[in-house]
């Protein structure tokens, strides 16, 4: 990390938007470019700053959601820290796991 860089969590709503919109430029080019590692880095950092521009407190324990990327997979919260929920994957649910927020989606299941 440089100087003059920030944390995802000391950025403002404008400043994540703005990397978001960068960091997908660069994942497209790396994409068209055939840099696979590079590609699924910057993706990671996207579904990170993502999780920033929403409200921990909008999700709860015991609550399940979809796993975005992943379409009929359920992801159940035990417990939150920070932007990240602690939980299970209905499929394999003897395997904690933490997931960013913005990779659950709402579903009539919740």
């Amino acid at each position: 990390m440089t100087a003059n860089q920030k944390r995802y969590s000391e950025m403002t709503e404008y400043e994540l938007k703005t990397e978001i919109g960068t960091l997908k430029e660069k994942a497209r080019k790396a994409e068209q470019l055939g840099i696979v590692n590079e590609y699924a880095v910057l993706e990671r950092k996207i579904t990170m700053a993502k999780s920033y521009l929403l409200n921990p407190k909008d999700y709860k324990p015991e609550e399940t959601y979809e796993v975005e990327g992943a379409p009929g997979e359920y992801f159940k919260i035990n417990y939150m820290n920070g932007i990240f929920a602690w939980g299970f994957r209905m499929s394999t649910p003897s395997v904690e796991e933490a997931l960013p927020i913005s990779m659950l989606m709402k579903t009539d299941k919740s």
